[in-house]
């Protein structure tokens, strides 16, 4: 018997995602200069709305607002830096628009700050290993919290993609953490978890990732992939430039909803939107 998840609440907004209903679509806003695929594209005001407006008008339920490149072997910017980033990024957009919003970032203070400009969930790549206050900030707030696998950083996690056991041991860092999140007062239902494609992962582990994605369906929570343009992508098609792997990349979304993805995370948002509808009919 299939468990339903139960669904996923955001009070500010009092919007509901029913993961039974769909797959939900979120669109990367990278207000950084230095991200691997569009960086330095909408790191002002003025294109962080234009592309706002995109994402929202082409069919996304979430934007994801991040400052800190996340790319193999990127160094970490200072924290006065992130939050000039993002935080008037996102006051702006919630001036203008109701979305709801995820900020994308390790740093509980950066979360915070988001949740108070006016954003709903907060997304962290170390699925809270970086900061030791984000699980409390995240209970203390009420807030929904994706929670992605990671070993190193961003800038070490390359050289770590020895496993023995892939799958059995993204699960069990999945149920650690969880356990914390918990224990430190964040309600399960508001537990995400994404796999963390790309990350301390080389380009035949992402691809049995993608294969065995069903099998976190067991930890029984909401799954986010967020496979967009990345590089194993590339290494199949033979093609260096991310903005190459639109069609790499429906074809990978594809496979994540056939798997039982709740949410895909993605750049090329009119184009991944059409698969989605196309992907959840033929299921």
């Amino acid at each position: 018997m299939k468990t339903q998840l139960p669904s996923l609440v955001l009070k500010r907004n009092n919007l509901t995602f029913n993961w039974q209903d769909k797959t939900y679509l979120m669109g990367i806003l990278n207000v950084t200069p230095d991200s691997f695929s569009d960086g330095g594209e909408f790191n002002n005001i003025e294109s962080a709305l234009k592309q706002s407006k995109y994402i929202i008008n082409n069919g996304a339920d979430i934007i994801d607002i991040g400052g800190q490149s996340t790319r193999p072997g990127c160094d970490q910017i200072s924290l006065e830096t992130e939050i000039n980033r993002v935080i008037p990024v996102i006051k702006a957009i919630r001036k203008n628009y109701t979305i709801p919003i995820s900020i994308d970032t390790t740093r509980a203070i950066v979360a915070e700050q988001a949740i108070e400009a006016g954003a709903n969930i907060i997304n962290d790549i170390s699925g809270g290993t970086f900061d030791n206050k984000m699980f409390s900030t995240a209970a203390k707030l009420e807030v929904p919290i994706i929670l992605m696998h990671i070993r190193g950083t961003p800038k070490t996690m390359q050289q770590m993609t020895n496993y023995r056991d892939l799958i059995g041991e993204i699960i069990r860092f999945f149920k650690t953490q969880i356990n914390q999140a918990v224990n430190a007062g964040v309600s399960r239902d508001n537990i995400i978890i994404d796999p963390g494609i790309g990350f301390a992962k080389n380009a035949p582990q992402n691809i049995e990732l993608l294969k065995r994605l069903a099998e976190f369906k067991t930890l029984e929570l909401p799954i986010l992939v967020g496979a967009s343009r990345k590089s194993f992508i590339g290494h199949i098609l033979n093609k260096t430039d991310p903005k190459e792997r639109v069609w790499g990349t429906a074809a990978a979304c594809c496979s994540a909803i056939a798997g039982g993805a709740n949410m895909l995370r993605v750049h090329d948002v009119p184009e991944m939107y059409d698969v989605i509808r196309v992907a959840n009919a033929l299921r």
